[in-house]
């Protein structure tokens, strides 16, 4: 459906270039923003691969597990359903770290095993369980520490100061984290009390 969508927009504002006879300008902001894009993909590269270094490193230091054991007691209360030595759980902690460190890239694989696991300790159901649901309101909400895509795109703008986000960041996310678990709990238990 997606696809459809973004054909259809394409095809509109193509028609609509061609009846304002734009279509030479619309071919000029065309290629060169293709440049740009490239070159701010490079740029984006280039801080993903050294955040992910830094957490291939922190990880091999032990520094990860320590972190997910800070965590783990919080993560027991937010998924009481799931055994705190499961991989799910594992898995969980793993992906919430990279998000936190702005890592979506690299926290994405971990999220889709947390959902594995998860769909395996419910009984393989094609319903969603609470704990498959509050990991993607926890997801979604995505608390962030260090908000690394966004310190690099303000990089490649060539910002005075691109670590300016980081507080704004860690306060929204903060917000939309505690809203987006107090939303799932709100569902969770008016879901309960209905049965």
């Amino acid at each position: 459906m997606i696809n459809l969508i973004w054909v259809a927009l394409f095809l509109i504002g193509m028609g609509y270039a061609a009846v304002n006879g734009t279509m030479d300008d619309v071919n000029k902001v065309l290629f060169s923003s293709a440049s740009d894009a490239v070159q701010i993909c490079f740029g984006l590269v280039s801080i993903l691969i050294f955040w992910l270094g830094l957490m291939k490193i922190a990880e091999k230091s032990g520094l990860l597990d320590k972190l997910s054991n800070l965590f783990k007691p919080v993560m027991k209360r937010i998924f009481p359903e799931v055994p705190p030595d499961h991989p799910a759980m594992g898995y969980i902690l793993s992906n919430t770290i990279a998000n936190m460190f702005g890592l979506g890239n690299a926290a994405t694989p971990m999220g889709i095993k947390a959902m594995e696991e998860l769909k395996k300790l419910s009984g393989g159901k094609a319903t969603p369980s609470r704990s498959m649901i509050t990991l993607l309101a926890l997801n979604t909400s995505g608390l962030t520490l260090v908000p690394t895509t966004v310190i690099a795109i303000r990089m490649q703008s060539g910002a005075h100061s691109p670590t300016d986000i980081v507080g704004p960041t860690l306060l929204a996310t903060l917000c939309t984290t505690a809203a987006a678990l107090l939303i799932d709990r709100y569902f969770y238990h008016r879901r309960r009390r209905k049965k």
